[in-house]
């Protein structure tokens, strides 16, 4: 059943959005959480799993001291204050995923604290506060088979799936965004980026979205334009891509503004992202902190942090993307618009390596950003998954700026390596496809054009250079683009010209 839908920008002339995100992120140990299983992704269902992440009795479990590491660098990453002390709690509820009966977390002691990050929106930029940063474990995997939506309503049966149960689990939660106004969807999206870049950089996880490494549950609320109360929030479960980051928050606004507006009233509740429709559906009631009964972990010491030791891992941060950026848009002389074009492609990262590999930044943008984006589209894919390395793309420009091949036929070698045939000098070299020189082959095709366009002849000698272009395009057509432009008409000119 189809709800009832407000267009966009009608919302914003009656309704402000406050939005807030809590992403989790699994780290990329190779042991989980509490006990030394392992974390690999795709294994055959319930072949990682020991009594410790089954929570069988007698059981005790053992904190993965890597995992604190990562979750206390993604927190000074974020600026965030970590605490002196920290410990686990248990989050108390019961289904099927949740082995132990409960969730090993943390509660009110977490390890990282009022942190921020900053994001740019069509050149205004947004601070996102960050609440915390706390580290738990993940839950199983619930599969429910039969019905039409792959959920539990309609299915046949479930199966439930705990190698994942037990990996180790960073939350990041923010405080409530205000005044992002009708960019409220785009802020959104750009958060998950950025932050998503960020813990790619630390290496603290693949933050594999279609994979489930990095999930995010979008709070969206609206309140009257002037209204010094937040309206009521819902939260929309476990989006699994950036594009339905950004998808779940405006279809939200657009459905809570059509129940306000028929006098309804938003009911705080988890919600489901569907991604063939864009559209979100009712889940469960949202529970309080109270419905979990939430209490310290007896099995588990408190963490204490030694303050050393975290200036030292604070030091040790790699340059993170933001210092990144400014610093390659400085050096390669981008204004801010074109930075911002190679981020949103996904190709500055592409773009970085290609010139580490050789070429020159104009060649890698115009590379990566034309040829090679167009093909990315067609193919219904992004631009790191097309089958060519930065270190090919920089080998193609260098072919061409040495003069072996022109562009048309560096897009052919192109081909040639995304068929898997090698390397864009063998490719070059398998498929002749260099550059003729001036050969008599050369030499004959230039006087084949000459013979066969007369008229076209006797314009260029009455004083229409122009229509030279026309014996060029020819001999260019009788060579198959093999032939140097620029040596085809300095060729023509000599023979037409002078004679």
């Amino acid at each position: 059943m189809s709800e009832t839908l407000v267009e966009f920008d009608d919302v914003l002339t009656r309704y402000e959005p406050l939005i807030g995100l809590e992403t989790h992120v699994e780290l990329g140990t190779e042991s989980k959480m509490f006990c030394g299983c392992s974390t690999t992704f795709g294994a055959e269902p319930n072949t990682q799993t020991c009594p410790v992440c089954l929570g069988l009795p007698g059981s005790l479990p053992v904190a993965n001291a890597a995992a604190i590491e990562s979750t206390i660098r993604i927190g000074l990453a974020l600026g965030c204050r970590i605490a002196s002390w920290s410990r686990f709690a248990r989050k108390n509820y019961f289904y099927p995923d949740i082995p132990k009966g409960f969730q090993t977390s943390q509660y009110d002691e977490p390890l990282c604290v009022d942190g921020h990050l900053d994001v740019e929106v069509d050149g205004r930029t947004h601070r996102v506060e960050i609440e915390r940063v706390h580290l738990e474990e993940d839950t199983g995997k619930n599969l429910h088979v039969g019905g039409a939506t792959g959920r539990i309503h309609g299915a046949d049966h479930s199966l439930v799936d705990f190698n994942r149960a037990g990996i180790p689990l960073v939350e990041i939660v923010t405080r409530p965004v205000p005044g992002t106004g009708a960019k409220a969807p785009e802020v959104a999206r750009a958060y998950v980026t950025e932050l998503r870049e960020i813990i790619q950089t630390l290496g603290a996880s693949d933050v594999r979205m279609e994979q489930g490494s990095l999930r995010c549950d979008v709070n969206t609320s609206l309140a009257p334009v002037g209204s010094l109360e937040w309206g009521t929030r819902t939260e929309t479960k476990n989006v699994n891509s950036l594009r339905s980051v950004e998808r779940a928050v405006r279809y939200e606004m657009r459905r809570q503004a059509a129940v306000l507006d028929a006098g309804g009233r938003v009911v705080q509740e988890t919600r489901h992202f569907h991604e063939d429709t864009g559209s979100t559906s009712p889940g469960r009631s949202k529970e309080e902190a109270t419905d979990y009964r939430y209490f310290p972990e007896p099995d588990l010491v408190p963490l204490a942090p030694d303050a050393e030791w975290v200036e030292k891992l604070a030091a040790g941060l790699p340059e993170l993307p933001a210092a990144r950026r400014a610093r390659l848009q400085e050096e390669w002389g981008l204004s801010g618009t074109e930075m911002t074009w190679l981020v949103n492609a996904g190709a500055l990262g592409l773009v970085e390596q290609t010139v580490a590999a050789g070429a020159s930044p104009a060649e890698a943008r115009k590379w990566w950003l034309g040829e090679l984006a167009r093909r990315a589209n067609d193919a219904g894919v992004d631009l790191p998954e097309l089958a060519v390395t930065p270190a090919q793309v920089a080998e193609l420009a260098a072919l061409v700026g040495e003069g072996t091949i022109n562009d048309k036929l560096a897009r052919q070698a192109l081909d040639g390596v995304l068929a898997g045939e090698g390397d864009p000098r063998a490719v070059v070299a398998a498929r002749g496809l260099a550059v003729m020189g001036e050969s008599d082959e050369l030499v004959a095709a230039v006087d084949a054009a000459i013979a066969g366009a007369p008229d076209v002849v006797e314009k260029v000698r009455g004083g229409k250079v122009q229509a030279l272009g026309a014996l060029v395009g020819a001999v260019m057509k009788t060579t198959r683009g093999k032939a140097d432009a620029a040596t085809v008409r300095r060729m023509l000119e000599e023979r037409v010209l002078s004679s």
